[in-house]
């Protein structure tokens, strides 16, 4: 089995969208934690739910676990079942699958969404969007933000960015 640090590059190591991708960019994971924010907790939910196979669903309700995602917590105890509940940082993945599912509903007509994001007050449908807290600007303009690197950057990641393509807004 090839593990998931030799598919990526050694700058990308600190990278933190790498190492997100390590937790939560397997489709299951994803697939799963949507499931525990419409509030599926046990595991025969998610497993009706999804129709994944009982192996894959244990792997994966597993690494949720040590990657402190979800909580097991026993629900009954005789027999022993135990129930897997979002932890904080699991929580704080919400936007991120909300901002997921927003991008996927933006390339279908409205007819053709299977789901959508409704206000629960009003019932009306929101668009998500990514924004700076500070300013309330939209962040998907990539030539207004760009990534570059931070205070705990290594050379290599220094590097990465002061040798990065340039762009159209570079050229103007």
């Amino acid at each position: 089995m090839v593990t998931l640090a030799s598919r990526i590059r050694l700058e990308d190591r600190e990278c933190p969208l790498s190492t997100t991708v390590q937790h939560v960019g397997e489709w299951w994971t994803l697939l799963i934690l949507h499931d525990a924010f419409d509030g599926y907790t046990r595991f025969d939910q998610f497993q009706e739910s999804l129709g994944i196979s009982s192996s894959m669903l244990t792997t994966r309700l597993k690494t949720l676990v040590a990657d402190g995602l979800l909580e097991r917590r026993p629900y009954r105890t005789n027999p022993v079942r135990h129930e897997y509940v979002l932890t904080e940082l699991g929580r704080s993945l919400r936007p991120v699958i909300v901002a997921l599912a927003a991008w996927g509903n933006a390339r279908l007509t409205p007819a053709e969404r299977s789901m959508i994001l409704v206000d629960t007050h009003s019932g009306e449908e929101v668009e998500p969007v990514v924004v700076d807290a500070r300013t309330g600007r939209r962040l998907d303009d990539s030539d207004t933000y760009v990534f570059t690197a931070g205070p705990a950057a290594s050379d290599a990641m220094r590097n990465r960015y002061t040798t990065r393509p340039r762009t159209s807004m570079d050229e103007a």
